[in-house]
């Protein structure tokens, strides 16, 4: 006989929900902030500067608790059923996650390296090390931005499986990232 698991044990557990969730938000808000600030002046610039510096350094600190908790604690689900799916789902989760940190210490190296102090809100943590070359500050600062595009197509490409597995497969991938009640809906099985 074949029996089905109940919907919500094929859920993620609510805090990697919440951590997946909130880091995309941030990651947004870093993204949408640090394209946009160049259209204005100050005051407005600067503030979205410093959200933009504000947010990477909560970044810094719930990133990798994210990762240990995914690693350690979190509820471990199946990527896919089919080999190909399974290792496309897990390579793109394990290569954000690399370029998520690698972004983050890009951010802090061109900050610092540039003499500039990183602001949290009104606090000023000043750099730990001596300005960097004018072309290394350079190239710290394309990496950061390069790399900060790299992490928004892939994780556009992210959001269009799921969105594919949702409404074409009609499945539950998307379902397990998601704190709602445990039913299926119109589009579910």
């Amino acid at each position: 006989m074949n029996q089905k698991t109940p919907f919500a044990v094929v859920r993620y557990d609510k805090p990697t929900i919440l951590f997946h969730w909130v880091c995309a938000f941030i990651i947004i808000l870093q993204f949408v902030g640090a394209n946009i600030w160049g259209l204005f002046r100050n005051p407005l610039h600067h503030h979205l500067v410093v959200l933009h510096l504000t947010a990477g350094m909560v970044l810094s600190v719930l990133f990798p608790i994210r990762m240990i908790w995914r690693m350690g604690w979190g509820r471990h689900i199946r990527a896919a059923d089919r080999w190909l799916d399974c290792v496309m789902a897990r390579g793109v989760e394990y290569s954000l996650y690399g370029l998520v940190i690698l972004e983050i210490a890009l951010g802090y190296l061109w900050r610092w390296g540039n003499g500039q102090p990183m602001s949290f809100l009104i606090l000023q943590i000043r750099p730990p090390f001596e300005k960097f070359s004018a072309s290394t500050i350079y190239l710290l600062h394309r990496l950061h931005q390069c790399n900060g595009w790299l992490i928004t197509a892939l994780a556009m490409g992210h959001a269009l499986a799921a969105c594919f597995h949702y409404f074409i497969l009609r499945d539950h991938v998307l379902q397990r990232m998601l704190m709602t009640e445990d039913r299926a809906d119109e589009y579910g099985k």
